[in-house]
C-alpha cells in the first residue's frame, strides 16, 4: 500500500520542520505564521490577492474599519458630518497619528490615498461618477462634494476586501496608480522590514510602537482597536501543506492560515492545535474567463462549458467529502446574501449532461479549441479547484494547456491581454470572500466594463446598466428585484461561472487569544 502523507507526517516532522526553522526559541514576542501564499506584491491597489490585502492591513489603516457584522466605525477618522441632503461629507481626522517615518497623518493624504483608490474599486469607481469635489480644509479636516448622494460611502472607505482605501503619505499616494508602490511608509500598527524579506519563503514585521489605534468599537474584522501585541511577526511561506501541518503540531509556527481539508483530521485529534472559522461565510470560488481571447469571446463557448459544471465536484476537491463544509446551488451572489435567489439557477441545477456540453461546444465552433488555464500549483485551494477545471476542459474536447506556475508568476501572467500563443490565457481561478460578493457593489467578478473590467475584462452593457441602478435603489426590497433581473442576465452573459462556497478553517496553537472574527488577519491576538 502506498502511504499518503498524512501518516508519513508525524516520522518527518522532526527532519522537516527543524532542518528548515530550527529548534524554536522560546519567544513570546513574535508570532510565526503561515500566509496562504507569498506576498509576491506590496502595493494593495495593484492587486486583489488576498496575501497582498493581509499584508495591507498590517502595514496601513483605513478612515473607517467593517465589524462582522458590516456596520462601519471609525479608525483612522474621528468622525464626519452629512449635509445638503447627503450631497456633502466632512471627515475629520483623528488627533495624534503618524506614519512610519514619523511625519503626522494630514487631510493631504487622506485626500489623496482616496483620488489613487477611486478608479480601482468598485465602489469608488462609482463615487467618482458623482464626485464633484474633493478638496482639503485644514490639516484635519476635508470634505466630499457629490452630485448626487452615495448611500454606501462609508461601506465604501471601510471595506476590508479589494480594493482597501488604505491612508498613504501624499507623496506615495500622487503616484499614478499604474505604478505600483516598492517602498512601504505605512499608517497601520506593523512595519514591514524590507531588509529580511525573503523571496518565496519569509516576510517579516514589526511592531509600530507610535501608532495610536481607534478608541471606538469591538475588534472583530477590520474594525475597532486594531492592537499589536507582538513585537515581530514572521510570516513563513510554506508551500507543503504536510510541512506546514507539521511545524504547527511541533509548535515551530503558531498559526496557519488556511488548513488543507485532507489534513483536518490530524490537525483535530492535536491537543495543542486549535481548529477555526472566523469567517463565517466562508470563500466564493469561481471560473474566469478570459474575453478579449477565442475560444472564451464568444459566450455560446461560455455556456457550453457551463452546462457541464457540477458545483460539488469542485467543492469536494477544495473543502473535502464533508457537505457541511461547502455548499453548491451557488449562483452569482452566494448563500447568506439578501440578493441571493433561484432566478436562472436551473443553468446550475439541472442534471449534468457531458454529452450535451459537447453538442453545445460543437455548435459554437469552438470544439478542439486551444485553452490555456493558469494553474497556481504552491497554493492549495488554487491547486485543487484548476485540476477538476482542467479535467473537465478535457473532457469537453479542449486542447488544453495546463499552465502550471508557482501564484506569483499566475498573478504576474494574468495581466497579459495577448493571444494565448504570446502569454496570454483563457480561464483561471478566482477565490474571493463570499461576504465580498454580498451585493454589485463588492462583486467585482460582475462587472461588466470591457478593458477596465477585473481580470477576464467582460464587456456587459446589461450587466453594468443594471448594477448602476441597484446604488440608486430606495430600500432592499428593489435591490432584491434588481437582484434577480442581475442574475437571470448574469446567466445570459456569464462573466465567469460560480463554482460553489467553501467554509475553510485555520488553525493556531492553543494559548492564542483574541482572534478577530470574520477574517483571518493576526491582529490583536496574544498569547493567553
Amino acid at each position: 500500500m502506498k502511504p499518503n502523507r498524512r501518516t508519513l507526517l508525524t516520522a518527518a516532522a522532526s527532519l522537516s520542520v527543524a532542518g528548515r526553522f530550527g529548534a524554536r526559541a522560546a519567544d513570546i514576542h513574535t508570532l510565526r505564521f503561515i500566509p496562504q501564499a507569498d506576498v509576491t506584491i506590496l502595493d494593495p491597489l495593484t492587486t486583489t490577492a488576498y496575501p497582498t490585502r493581509n499584508h495591507g492591513h498590517m502595514c496601513w489603516d483605513t478612515l473607517y474599519g467593517l465589524d462582522a457584522h458590516f456596520v462601519p466605525s471609525p479608525q483612522l477618522a474621528a468622525g464626519h458630518v452629512v449635509e445638503d441632503d447627503g450631497r456633502r461629507w466632512t471627515f475629520t481626522l483623528r488627533e495624534g497619528t503618524t506614519f512610519h517615518d514619523g511625519e503626522p497623518i494630514r487631510a493631504h493624504d487622506a485626500v489623496a490615498s482616496i483620488r489613487r483608490w477611486l478608479p480601482h474599486d468598485t465602489h469608488g469607481q462609482i463615487l467618482a461618477q458623482r464626485l464633484d469635489d474633493i478638496q482639503v480644509l485644514d490639516d484635519r479636516r476635508f470634505q466630499l462634494r457629490l452630485s448626487r448622494p452615495f448611500g454606501p460611502l462609508l461601506d465604501a472607505l471601510a471595506k476590508p476586501w479589494s480594493y482597501p482605501c488604505f491612508i498613504y503619505p501624499e507623496r506615495f499616494a500622487a503616484i499614478d496608480p499604474a505604478t505600483p508602490l516598492t517602498e512601504v511608509v505605512g499608517s497601520g500598527p506593523y512595519r514591514f522590514v524590507a531588509a529580511e524579506r525573503i523571496s518565496g519563503a519569509q516576510v517579516v514585521y514589526r511592531k509600530f510602537d507610535n501608532y495610536i489605534p481607534t478608541p471606538v468599537g469591538i475588534p472583530s474584522l477590520t474594525a475597532g482597536p486594531k492592537i499589536a501585541w507582538f513585537e515581530r511577526q514572521e510570516w513563513k511561506v510554506i508551500t507543503d501543506t504536510a510541512t506546514s501541518a507539521a511545524a504547527l503540531q511541533n509548535g515551530e509556527v503558531d498559526w496557519w492560515e488556511a488548513v488543507a481539508p485532507d489534513l483536518r483530521p490530524l490537525l483535530a485529534k492535536t491537543p495543542d492545535v486549535v481548529l477555526d472559522q472566523p469567517d463565517k461565510n466562508g470563500g466564493y470560488a469561481s471560473l474566469r474567463f478570459n474575453h478579449l481571447q477565442p475560444p472564451f469571446d464568444d459566450p455560446a463557448a461560455r455556456r457550453a462549458v457551463l452546462k457541464a459544471v457540477q458545483q460539488s465536484d469542485f467543492m469536494i476537491a477544495v473543502a473535502g467529502d464533508d457537505p457541511s463544509q461547502w455548499r453548491d446551488k451557488v449562483g452569482c451572489f452566494p448563500l447568506g446574501s439578501p440578493l441571493a435567489s433561484s432566478a436562472g439557477m436551473q443553468a446550475l441545477t439541472s442534471p449534468r449532461d457531458l454529452d450535451a456540453a459537447k453538442a453545445a461546444l460543437q455548435a459554437s465552433g469552438h470544439a478542439g479549441a486551444p485553452v490555456v488555464a493558469l494553474h497556481a500549483t504552491d497554493v492549495p485551494n488554487q491547486d485543487a479547484l484548476m485540476s477538476v477545471g482542467v479535467d473537465l476542459l478535457k473532457k469537453l474536447g479542449f486542447r488544453v494547456t495546463d499552465a502550471t506556475s508557482d501564484w506569483g508568476t499566475m498573478l504576474q501572467r494574468r495581466g497579459n491581454k495577448k493571444p494565448i500563443d504570446q502569454g496570454g490565457w483563457s480561464v483561471l481561478i478566482a477565490l474571493f470572500s463570499a461576504s465580498e460578493f454580498a451585493t454589485p457593489a463588492g462583486n467585482i467578478l460582475l462587472r461588466g466594463n470591457g478593458k477596465d473590467a477585473w481580470f477576464g475584462w467582460p464587456s456587459a452593457p446589461r450587466l453594468e446598466a443594471l448594477r448602476e441602478s441597484w446604488f440608486d435603489a430606495p430600500d432592499l426590497d428593489a435591490q432584491k428585484k434588481i437582484g434577480v433581473a442581475m442574475q437571470e442576465q448574469f446567466f445570459q452573459d456569464l462573466p465567469y461561472i460560480p463554482l460553489g462556497q467553501y467554509l475553510g478553517e485555520t488553525a493556531y496553537r492553543r494559548g492564542l487569544t483574541d482572534v478577530r472574527r470574520g477574517i483571518v488577519l493576526p491582529l490583536n491576538v496574544r498569547h493567553a
